[in-house]
């Protein structure tokens, strides 16, 4: 395991302070969502050239700190079709960033079926799954002239929303470009939280082969509501992510998610016990 962190997630610093407090905290990689995490420059479209791509990988590099995501968390179930080509360009701008800088993976959830993006019951009917694998299709098509992976997201509020939807649209695209990033708090929800043990086992017995990175967080339940926190601060089962991570996927990219400059190390710490000691 390669632990690193959501670099949104660290002290607020210019991109080089940053990726060097990163280093210094022991972290070996990072996911990096352009507009989340620098300021001191514009990451439009336009400004993703070969050269910017080169001076950020030279940052990281000098660190010895992996990109193992380049976030695009966009909606590409957007009834709205003038966002949608937006977005479309948008992510094929990330993947050609993404081709130039070497980083893993070109990350990104899956949608709802509105332009808020926000969760309704539509999210897991079939006609939201066709859409969304209609509109993915093209994306994993240019990932694949780029030589980039493109790697999807399962969330339960989003219209990917298990594991077995998950295969459905990796079975339906059938390319090796296009992987799952593993996050098994998002597989989660108020209403199933009780079982997450069979729900990981699930995840990783029909998604485990095209896996290409973990998110790393935990969750509690507060008021009757489900929330997500730093590693070792709620909840979570990990016993078998651990053991899949270390039987099946040595040096998997792993990042912490929903930590904070206060407990990341405690964050970190935690997770590389349980991960030594299996």
């Amino acid at each position: 395991m390669q632990l690193g962190i959501r670099l949104h997630d660290t002290k607020k610093l210019p991109l080089e302070g940053r990726i060097e407090d990163v280093k210094n905290l022991g972290f070996k990689c990072g996911h990096l969502a352009l507009g989340k995490v620098i300021d001191e420059f514009p990451t439009t479209d336009e400004a993703m050239t070969p050269g910017l791509a080169m001076y950020v990988k030279d940052v990281f590099a000098k660190n010895n700190v992996h990109i193992a995501v380049l976030g695009c968390y966009l909606n590409l179930a957007d009834p709205n079709e003038e966002q949608l080509k937006k977005t479309m360009h948008r992510y094929m701008a990330h993947i050609r960033f993404a081709s130039w800088l070497g980083c893993g993976v070109v990350g990104t959830e899956t949608g709802c079926p509105n332009e808020t993006y926000t969760h309704v019951p539509e999210c897991h009917n079939e006609e939201s799954l066709q859409l969304f694998i209609k509109n993915l299709r093209p994306i994993v098509e240019y990932a694949e002239k780029m030589g980039v992976v493109i790697a999807i997201e399962p969330v339960w509020k989003h219209i990917v929303c298990n594991p077995k939807r998950a295969r459905q649209v990796l079975d339906a695209i059938n390319s090796p470009n296009l992987q799952i990033i593993l996050d098994p708090v998002n597989l989660l929800d108020i209403s199933n939280y009780k079982n997450q043990v069979a729900i990981v086992d699930e995840a990783i017995e029909l998604l485990g082969p095209d896996v290409a990175m973990v998110h790393i967080k935990d969750f509690k339940v507060e008021d009757g509501k489900m929330i997500s926190v730093g590693a070792g601060l709620g909840q979570m089962d990990y016993t078998s992510l651990i053991k899949f991570m270390k039987t099946r996927k040595p040096y998997i990219h792993a990042t912490l998610e929903d930590t904070t400059p206060e407990n990341n190390i405690q964050c970190k710490e935690f997770i590389q016990k349980l991960y030594d000691e299996a």
